[in-house]
C-alpha cells in the first residue's frame, strides 16, 4: 500500500515552489476582507479551482479560521469528483496526503469508523487526480498548521446519505467540517450571475432542494452539509460571491464560485419530511454517465 498520496494538481492549480505557494496563499488570506477576529464557523463551504481563479474567494472563508488555529486539530473534507464515477462517499487507504508545503496526516481511526456506512468504501483511484479536496489543503496547512484530514471524495449520493456521514464525524471544536464546490460552469457574466444568485440563495436558506444540478458540482456534498445544519438549527452566512470575470478571466464563459460560513445550532433534531435530498437523482446519473474532468478554472 503507498503510504502517501503525492499532489496531483500542484504547478496547475496552484504553484509547485513551497516559498511561492505560501507566499500566495498568505497573500490571499492578508486580502481577504472577511474578519479574522470574529466567531469561528464550525463548517465552511468554499471553492476549490485554480488559485487565480477561485483563491480570493476561498481566502475569505479560510481568514476565519484564524483565531482557532489552536484548537482545530481536524478537519473533515468533501468534495465533488470529477475524474473517477464512483457511487457514494471514497475514502483512502493511505496514511498522508502531500502538498508542497508537507505532508497531512489521515486520521485513519475516523475512516475506519465510516467504512462501515454503506455508503462509504476505500478507494484511492477516487482521490489519485482529484482536485477538488487538494486545493483546499495549502490554505488549511498555512491557517492551521498541524491537523489531521478525513478526506472524503463524493460521487453518487444522496444529501441524506452524505448528512450521515457528517453527523458520525461531527465532533467538537476540534473538528471543522469543509465543503469544496463550485457554482455555474462556462455561461456567460450575466447568466452566471443569475444562477448563482439562486444557488446562494438556496444555500443561505438552508434549501438544496432548490439547487440546480448545474448550480454547483459540489451539489450534494453541500445537501448533505444543509441538512445536518438544519437539523441543528444553524444559520449559514454568505462570505464571498463572484466568479471568474470577476478575478481572472474573460466574460464570455465563466465559472462562479461562493464561499460560506456554517454557525450556530445545538443538538441534532429528529429527522422531518423537509430533507428532499434524501432520493437525489444524480445518484443514479452519476452512477451511469460519471463525471467529466474539468479545467484550472472549475
Amino acid at each position: 500500500m503507498t503510504e502517501t498520496r503525492p499532489a496531483a494538481v500542484a504547478g496547475f492549480f496552484y504553484p509547485a515552489d513551497p516559498s511561492q505557494l505560501g507566499a500566495e496563499v498568505a497573500g490571499y488570506l492578508a486580502n481577504a476582507e472577511t474578519a479574522a477576529d470574529g466567531p469561528v464557523p464550525k463548517a465552511l463551504i468554499a471553492p476549490h479551482a485554480g488559485y487565480a481563479y477561485s483563491g480570493p474567494i476561498a481566502a475569505s472563508a479560510y481568514r476565519l479560521l484564524t483565531p482557532a488555529a489552536d484548537r482545530i486539530r481536524r478537519v473533515v473534507l468533501l468534495g465533488p469528483a470529477h475524474r473517477v464515477a464512483i457511487r457514494g462517499l471514497a475514502a483512502p487507504s493511505v496514511e498522508a496526503f502531500q502538498t508542497p508545503l508537507g505532508p497531512v496526516s489521515i486520521d485513519r481511526a475516523a475512516i475506519d469508523e465510516i467504512v462501515a456506512l454503506p455508503q462509504v468504501a476505500i478507494d484511492d483511484e477516487a482521490h489519485r487526480e482529484e482536485h477538488s479536496l487538494e486545493v483546499h489543503l495549502p490554505f488549511l496547512q498555512r491557517v492551521l498548521g498541524e491537523f489531521s484530514l478525513v478526506p472524503l471524495v463524493v460521487g453518487g449520493a444522496s444529501g441524506e446519505e452524505v448528512a450521515e456521514v457528517l453527523d458520525k464525524l461531527w465532533g467538537g471544536e476540534e473538528t471543522e467540517i469543509v465543503i469544496s464546490t463550485d457554482l455555474s460552469h462556462h455561461h456567460d457574466y450575466a447568466t452566471a450571475q443569475r444562477m448563482d444568485a439562486a444557488t446562494a440563495e438556496a444555500i443561505e436558506t438552508l434549501h438544496p432542494e432548490k439547487i440546480e444540478r448545474e448550480g454547483a458540482c459540489g451539489r450534494i456534498p453541500v445537501a448533505g452539509m444543509l441538512t445536518a445544519a438544519k437539523r441543528r438549527g444553524m444559520q449559514v452566512e454568505r462570505l464571498d460571491l463572484r466568479n471568474s470575470g470577476d478575478t481572472a478571466g474573460s466574460r464570455d464563459k465563466v465559472v462562479g464560485y461562493g464561499s460560506w460560513a456554517v454557525t450556530g445550532g445545538g443538538a441534532v433534531a429528529a429527522k422531518g419530511q423537509d430533507e428532499a435530498t434524501a432520493t437525489d437523482p444524480d445518484v443514479k446519473l452519476l452512477s451511469k454517465h460519471g463525471a467529466k474532468m474539468l479545467n484550472a478554472a472549475t
